[in-house]
């Protein structure tokens, strides 16, 4: 059983209707199936969201979504919730990819910007693409670009989701025009910027012996360590997608020994109580078996 996290594009003005945005990714198990093998009728089992959700302290008279390649999906969900609601808005868009042909839900945020007054929407690709008659200007997001496409930025709360590297950049620019700490907002789901990183164990340091039981593999892994990232490091096969204890991919059985659990959300107290946990944020107290 394959198991992935989505971020939901449907607002909750719409309670009757569930979508995620599935991008297809070479070589990838669910994305590809998602894309060739899902048709009307069928189902599919699902968990609730999971993780640390954060909003202003208070409704923000003006704001900025921000948006990178498929990070689009979450505050596409914000932009539908404003377009239900037809009230006052007074939101940039902006809104960078690859190529005018990458840019995901193009047809409505066309839609939506004809509807929502007080809509601005900014559509940024790296090149033209196929589509050498594009009207706008082309490159990445900088200091100036921003400077230019919303001069009042620091006035607005900055709502930004995409890949590590552009939330980096759209976070460096926005402290930059003077957006204060607390009214910048990022949805941040990726394992590469959010897994602890691995340490080099040396003599000194405490180690303990983590059998995967079905695997019959046995490893070391530190005090300071997570599980997971030393079993991966030893080709231990465990599912994971967030590596950071919100998604649950990695629950697994905990047969004996104990751990240091610090997870986001990932797993209920009734799974833990049943010896479940999740090896991605999970440092070992003493030996353990797990049932993997």
């Amino acid at each position: 059983v394959e198991s992935r996290c989505y971020s939901i594009s449907s607002p909750p003005t719409r309670p009757g209707a569930f979508t995620i945005t599935v991008k297809r990714v070479a070589g990838g198990v669910v994305s590809n199936w998602l894309h060739d093998n899902l048709t009307p009728g069928a189902s599919v089992r699902a968990q609730g969201p999971r993780g640390t959700f954060l909003r202003p302290e208070a409704p923000a008279r003006k704001y900025l979504f921000l948006s990178g390649g498929s990070g689009i999906t979450p505050v596409m969900s914000m932009l539908r919730e404003i377009a239900d609601k037809a009230g006052d808005a007074d939101v940039v868009f902006l809104h960078a990819g690859r190529t005018p042909q990458d840019f995901v839900f193009r047809d409505e945020l066309a839609l939506l910007a004809g509807r929502i007054k007080g809509l601005r929407l900014f559509l940024l690709p790296e090149t033209a693409g196929a589509e050498p008659s594009w009207p706008g200007l082309t490159g990445r997001i900088s200091a100036e670009l921003m400077a230019l496409a919303v001069p009042d930025m620091a006035e607005r709360v900055v709502m930004c989701c995409g890949p590590a590297p552009f939330m980096a950049a759209a976070r460096s620019i926005a402290a930059s025009l003077g957006v204060p700490q607390e009214r910048y907002l990022e949805e941040s789901f990726d394992a590469a910027v959010l897994e602890p990183p691995v340490t080099e164990v040396t003599p000194a340091t405490t180690t303990f012996s983590v059998r995967f039981a079905k695997q019959n593999r046995t490893i070391e892994v530190g005090a300071e360590q997570t599980v997971l990232s030393c079993a991966k490091k030893a080709g231990i096969r465990i599912p994971s997608s967030c590596a950071n204890g919100i998604c649950g991919t990695c629950k697994s059985r905990l047969v004996s020994g104990s751990v240091d659990m610090k997870h986001g959300g990932g797993i209920r107290q009734r799974e833990i109580d049943a010896g479940m946990f999740l090896p991605c944020c999970s440092r070992p107290l003493s030996d353990l078996v797990i049932e993997r």
